[in-house]
C-alpha cells in the first residue's frame, strides 16, 4: 500500500511539473493579454464606485421578476453573496484541474485569456449603460434613509482610487442595468458548459454564443498547431515522457525532430554532406 501511494504521488508530482512547464511557456506568450484583463477589472471597480457618487435614491421601480420571485429579505441577503462566492471559487479551482487530472480539454492560460476577454467586453457595455441611465438601486442599502445610499463627495483623488474591499463592492449603488454578479456567473457557466466534463445546458445562451463567437481549440485534438513552436515541441516531448512513466517503460527518447530529407528519403547526418555534393554535381 505504501509503495502504491509513493508511486502514485511520484506520478502526480511529475504531472504537475510537466503541466506547469507547458503553461509557463504559454504565460510568457500571453501575459500581456492576461494583465490587461486583470487591470480592467480594477477599472470596472472604479467605474462602479464613480457612479455611486451620482446615485440618488428614489421610489423602487416595478419589476416582474420580483413579482414572480419575491426578494429574500434583508436578514437573508447573505444567501446571494454566498452562492456567488461558491460559484466564483469553484470555477477558479476548476480551471487549474489540468495540473492534476489527465482528462484535460484545455490549457489554463488560454482559457483565462478567453474568459477575461468575455468579461471585458461585457463590462464595457455595463459601464456604458449605468452611466447613461442611473436608476435608483432596489437593494436595502440603496433606499431612501440609508446612509450608504449616497456617498459624500471625495476629499482627494486617493479616496476615489482606493476601492474599499469588500464593502465598496458589496454595497454599491447605481451600477445597473446589467448585474456584475450575473455577468460573471453566465461567463463561468458558459465556459464550464463548453470545456467541462459534466456540462449543463443553458439553451438560449449556448445557441447565441455558438453562432456568434469563435471556438477555442480543444487541446486533446489538433490544438497544438495553434500554439507557439517551442510550446508544441515541449508539450510533445512531455506527453511522450509521461506516457513512458505511466506504462513503466524506460530508455532514451527517440529523436522527434525530422532528419534532413533527400529525394524523398531520410538521410543520416553522416551522409547528408555527401548527398548535397552529389546533387550539386561536384
Amino acid at each position: 500500500m505504501t509503495l502504491y501511494i509513493a508511486r502514485e504521488g511520484s506520478k502526480l508530482w511529475r504531472k504537475i511539473c510537466i503541466e506547469t512547464s507547458v503553461e509557463l511557456q504559454l504565460l510568457l506568450e500571453k501575459w500581456k493579454l492576461l494583465l490587461a484583463g486583470l487591470v480592467f477589472q480594477y477599472i470596472h471597480g472604479l467605474a462602479a464606485r464613480g457612479v455611486h457618487y451620482l446615485h440618488r435614491p428614489g421610489p423602487i421601480l416595478q419589476d416582474l421578476g420580483f413579482m414572480f420571485l419575491p426578494e429574500l429579505g434583508k436578514e437573508r441577503g447573505y444567501i446571494s453573496e454566498s452562492v456567488f462566492t461558491f460559484i466564483f471559487l469553484s470555477f477558479v479551482l476548476w480551471t487549474f484541474h489540468p495540473f492534476v487530472y489527465h482528462s484535460k480539454r484545455f490549457y489554463t492560460v488560454l482559457l483565462w485569456c478567453r474568459v477575461l476577454a468575455f468579461l471585458v467586453a461585457s463590462q464595457v457595455l455595463r459601464i456604458i449603460t449605468f452611466y447613461s441611465t442611473q436608476l435608483p438601486g432596489p437593494n436595502y442599502h440603496c433606499r431612501e434613509g440609508s446612509e450608504l445610499a449616497r456617498l459624500p463627495p471625495p476629499r482627494n483623488i486617493l479616496e476615489v482610487l482606493l476601492i474599499n474591499f469588500p464593502r465598496g463592492v458589496i454595497y454599491g449603488c447605481g451600477d445597473l442595468i446589467f448585474s456584475s454578479h450575473m455577468i460573471f456567473t453566465l461567463v463561468f457557466v458558459r465556459t464550464y458548459h463548453k470545456y467541462g466534463s459534466k456540462r449543463y445546458t443553458v439553451n438560449l445562451v449556448v445557441f447565441f454564443v455558438d453562432k456568434k463567437l469563435p471556438e477555442m481549440p480543444d487541446r486533446t485534438g489538433g490544438s497544438l498547431q495553434l500554439l507557439p513552436l517551442s510550446v508544441k515541441e515541449k508539450d510533445s516531448r512531455f506527453k511522450e515522457e509521461n506516457h513512458k512513466l505511466l506504462n513503466g517503460t524506460s530508455g532514451d527518447a527517440t529523436d522527434w525532430r525530422q532528419r534532413p530529407q533527400v529525394n524523398g528519403k531520410h538521410a543520416d547526418d553522416g551522409n547528408h554532406a555527401h548527398s548535397e555534393a552529389t546533387l550539386s554535381g561536384t
